[in-house]
């Protein structure tokens, strides 16, 4: 029987018709908490594999969590690899954000590990894997692009200057901004809201923006979060999964026991 795909962030910011997608980080690593994340009425989610303790095995059992809700999955891999790449995507990963990206090379070089010959280099495990539902997808093969975004991670001074680049790159599906890193390359390490690195932010949104694709950014703080959406980001990252537990149980400790816990 054939099986049909869940749309990807690109199918979802079209979809979205101008409304910014709010999403969060998944970063526990555990398929649990992804799905009671995927539940909340969020409209997309990162399980990442950068910064988080997730392997293949873990990133596949939270892509099959969060399957059964309206929630479009993105995962993070830890390198531009095109080998780690392949692997994620036969998971069954859709949308691939890819971190470091600091020049059009690099962002052609990402595009090539997402996509099948004769237009990239993705080898060919279809029939083996659960991203074409092991040829149950009718047409995977061919129609495989379409069952690809690709967002690429701009978060260095190099990637500020080459983002209208980076972005006008045919293959990159959008543009993801990190200022936490911005902030360690323009010498402002734990300073995301420094006016430099917010300037460096709000260019590199002007240069996507120019380029006719859509830019997201991580923003922890939902003041930041909005206004950054006012300067046009399409989608973004507020919280994650593991901070939110941090917080809720210093909440517990500072409401039950005033003064203990450091």
């Amino acid at each position: 029987m054939p099986l049909r795909l869940s749309p990807t962030l690109r199918h979802a910011l079209a979809a979205a018709e101008g409304r910014p997608l709010a999403g969060m980080w998944v970063c526990s690593g555990s398929p649990v908490v992804a799905e009671i994340c995927a539940g909340s009425g969020l409209d997309w989610l990162l399980i990442d594999m950068e910064h988080a303790p997730n392997g293949l095995a873990s990133v596949l059992a939270q892509l099959q969590a969060v399957a059964a809700y309206p929630v479009t999955p993105v995962v993070r891999v830890p390198a531009n690899d095109p080998v780690t790449i392949k692997q994620v995507l036969d998971l069954g990963a859709q949308t691939v954000l890819v971190p470091m990206v600091a020049s059009a090379d690099e962002a052609r070089a990402a595009v090539e590990a997402v996509r099948y010959p004769p237009r990239g280099r993705r080898g060919v495990g279809s029939a083996l894997s659960r991203s074409a539902r092991w040829n149950r997808v009718e047409g995977y093969l061919s129609d495989a692009d379409e069952h690809v975004a690709l967002l690429v991670q701009v978060e260095t001074a190099a990637g500020v200057e080459a983002a209208a680049e980076i972005a006008a790159a045919d293959g990159v599906d959008g543009v993801f901004v990190g200022p936490s890193d911005l902030a360690a390359s323009l010498g402002r390490l734990g300073e995301q809201r420094h006016p430099d690195v917010v300037a460096a932010v709000l260019r590199t949104f002007e240069a996507v923006r120019a380029a006719g694709k859509p830019v997201g950014v991580n923003a922890f703080d939902p003041a930041a979060a909005r206004e950054y959406v006012a300067a046009g980001a399409s989608f973004v990252l507020v919280g994650a999964d593991v901070t939110l537990l941090a917080q809720g149980s210093e909440g517990l400790v500072s409401t039950l026991s005033p003064g203990a816990g450091g």
